[in-house]
């Protein structure tokens, strides 16, 4: 008891220094306005919110399904990541003209590149709607409640008047205690209008990737355009560029620690109120099956990207994906360790069943379900992670799910287009050659990693890593689904409409096939004696967590709580901060452009520099960019809570002036998906004088800044 008691005291002291507790992801109709105002904001909650009149909410938009974005001058001129442009500056990009190693800057409007499919979503009203959606369902549980509730998803939708280029999201909140609805504007005219080169934009890569000190200019430049009306529309020669209610103003004064700043944005997942045990296995279980797989995946695509360009054009941004999460995953089971995430939430569980005995039979109950869990969900870890990571696979997967539509009769000439579109779209960034290596491997993972009661029979053939290189070239060579070979007289890459103009043949030769074979024979084996169970148990989770939320909701009474976060829309907010972490480390709260000269290395694919930032830098030619100590700020971090999602997000100071754009978190408290701690879990974000910096001196695109409106 002494030890729990200790835990608490320092979380308790930790928050009293700190000024937050718990971070806290605010859906922006309910902020914590108290709290932002006590750490130092100067503007009222309804200047960040409101539907009567412009406010900073008519800036932030959703980017293309994923990142957050936000206007910054009248003429719908868009911020975002450069990682988040990254698809759409590789799209644009060849070994002739490579836009992701040059960079791109439009010279005017009449020179910013179309995207085809990228769309940014506005958020016009948010309204908390749980009585329409649970009032008539006290009664049931199971399989009848969640029937129930898509109903009355539905019924509600049915209700609503919106214009046809709105949409309604319903989103449960507090683990379906709370169901709130949002009103969406969908823009679908968006253009590439300047990216920096990636030794700017990605520089670091993937070595310096969630880790602090960062000299990362992760940003890139769009615009919406609307028709004449400013209303969405399909792209077109005619349609103009977008006049928003409200863009960010920019900032370029100096950032001080203990600054107040918050962030706008759409972040995309996280687990604050899960038990003890949930968080003990993903520590043990599930986040080390994970890494194990993209691991092997990363090195193996990695030894050819560096060897050969074209590769690295075409996986830049798969690879990018892969190690995204990788990483996090890394620094988030070394966070949960080092902030005893374990030891607090018991200590706090203990706390919440002395005010409340009832509890402690959930408890009990999760530690029950968990542990039978166990097993289906370390399978699930393993076969989810190789499926995603061997292409090979996907692919088969893919197929799979095609032939056991077509002997079912569901596929038309709809379907055969729709799926021919997809593995077009697959098969523009895939080579077969090298994937065999890396399904080769993965498979040899599987055979020796997965219990035998959940392996496919005979399948021990393939704990050879060796042997398996050998025989997956084999196959691959002779696979239509690899790509390289042909089925119709063609193959996938010569003429895919002549490989699905006979399809009884096709699915024959799929069903022939090894690939599609050993696929079929993991997917039915994990489908029977894995997933049922797996999934059966996750649900009986799900509605314990949501009994467990709403009793810790009603026991602590003294804590403000804020729902996970969902891709939805959300503000979070903290102070400028340095960190401490790990002993007699000290990280300042801010990076210069002298870092990325201490990290130059000539010809690098993560540390080259540009020559002409070079000679920015030699000759100080910092123009109203640098800070009071003649430096160039780049990057700093803070206190805000964020996640995926919030890449790309708004960081704002005390008066709503954009001064920074987010684009990761420090990798000691990547863990705060799951446990939020204020000594370890920082922001990190690019500053805009760095990005003004680059957009007008390396870039020379000065005309871009006499659209925005600059606080000097």
């Amino acid at each position: 008891m002494l030890k729990k008691t200790f835990i608490i005291a320092t979380l308790f002291q930790a928050a009293a220094f700190f000024g937050q507790q718990y971070g806290g992801m605010w859906i922006p109709t309910e902020i914590n306005e108290k709290e932002m105002k006590s750490l130092g904001m100067k503007i009222k909650a309804q200047d960040i919110w409101n539907t009567e009149k412009p406010s900073i909410k008519d800036a932030v938009v959703q980017f293309d399904g994923g990142c957050t974005a936000e206007i910054i001058s009248p003429k719908g001129l868009l911020l975002t990541n450069h990682h988040c442009g990254y698809d759409n500056i590789q799209s644009h990009s060849t070994v002739e003209n490579d836009l992701l190693t040059n960079g791109f800057w439009a010279k005017n409007m009449d020179e910013e590149l179309p995207n085809p499919g990228v769309t940014v979503d506005f958020v016009t009203d948010i309204k908390e709607i749980t009585q329409d959606i649970l009032g008539n369902t006290s009664s049931l549980s199971g399989a009848e409640l969640t029937k129930k509730i898509n109903e009355n998803i539905d019924a509600y939708k049915k209700s609503q008047k919106i214009e046809s280029y709105q949409s309604i999201i319903v989103r449960p909140m507090f683990a379906g205690n709370k169901y709130y609805a949002f009103v969406v504007e969908t823009y679908k005219d968006i253009r590439l209008v300047g990216a920096p080169p990636q030794s700017i934009g990605k520089f670091g890569s993937d070595t310096d990737n969630w880790v602090w000190p960062r000299h990362t200019g992760d940003f890139s430049m769009f615009r919406i355009y609307a028709d004449k009306n400013n209303k969405p529309a399909e792209y077109s020669k005619d349609n103009v560029p977008f006049t928003p209610k409200h863009f960010l103003p920019i900032s370029v004064k100096d950032i001080k620690e203990n600054d107040f700043t918050f962030v706008f944005g759409f972040p995309g997942r996280t687990n604050e109120y899960l038990p003890s045990v949930a968080i003990e296995k993903i520590i043990t279980d599930t986040n080390p099956a994970r890494i194990e797989v993209r691991d092997i995946a990363l090195k193996t695509l990695d030894e050819k990207m560096r060897a050969d360009d074209a590769t690295r054009i075409k996986y830049a941004s798969k690879y990018a994906s892969v190690a995204n999460y990788w990483k996090k995953w890394i620094g988030e089971t070394k966070g949960l360790k080092k902030s005893n995430a374990v030891a607090k939430k018991q200590a706090y569980e203990s706390s919440l069943v002395a005010k409340n005995s009832e509890i402690k039979s959930s408890l009990d109950e999760f530690k029950k379900l968990y542990d039978q869990q166990a097993p289906y969900a370390l399978n699930n870890a393993y076969y989810s992670e190789i499926l995603r990571n061997a292409e090979t696979l996907t692919l088969a997967n893919q197929f799979y799910a095609f032939v056991q539509n077509y002997e079912a009769g569901k596929v038309d000439d709809k379907a055969v287009k729709g799926f021919k579109n997809r593995l077009s779209g697959f098969y523009k960034d895939y080579d077969g050659e090298l994937d065999a290596k890396v399904t080769a491997k993965l498979l040899a993972l599987y055979a020796n990693k997965t219990a035998p009661e959940f392996l496919p029979e005979g399948f021990t053939q393939f704990k050879d890593v060796n042997q398996n290189l050998q025989v997956l070239e084999n196959w691959s060579r002779n696979s239509v689904i690899s790509g390289r070979n042909s089925v119709n007289g063609a193959t996938v890459y010569s003429n895919i409409d002549q490989v699905f103009s006979n399809l009884p043949e096709l699915v024959k030769t799929l069903k022939a096939d090894p690939i599609y074979q050993t696929l079929t024979k993991m997917r039915e084996t994990y489908v029977t004696k894995a997933d049922a169970q797996y999934v059966g148990l996750q649900s009986k989770i799900d509605a314990l967590q949501k009994k467990y939320l709403a009793q810790m909701m009603a026991t602590d009474t003294e804590r403000k709580f804020f729902p996970d976060a969902n891709s939805t829309l959300r503000v979070t907010y903290g102070k400028v901060k340095g960190s401490n972490p790990a002993d007699a480390i000290s990280y300042h709260y801010e990076t210069t452009l002298d870092g990325v000269m201490e990290k130059y290395v000539p010809g690098d694919y993560e540390f080259d520099v540009p020559q002409k930032l070079i000679q920015l830098y030699n000759t100080k030619d910092y123009g109203d960019y640098k800070n009071a100590a003649g430096k160039i700020p780049l990057a700093f971090t803070a206190t805000n809570h964020t996640t995926g999602g919030n890449s790309g997000s708004p960081a704002l100071d005390k008066k709503g002036n954009l001064i920074g754009l987010n684009f990761d978190r420090q990798w000691e408290g990547t863990m705060s998906d799951i446990n939020f701690d204020p000594r370890f879990s920082r922001n990190i974000m690019v500053q805009t004088k760095y990005i003004l910096f680059i957009i007008d001196k390396f870039a020379g695109a000065r005309w871009l800044l006499d659209e925005m409106k600059i606080v000097k």
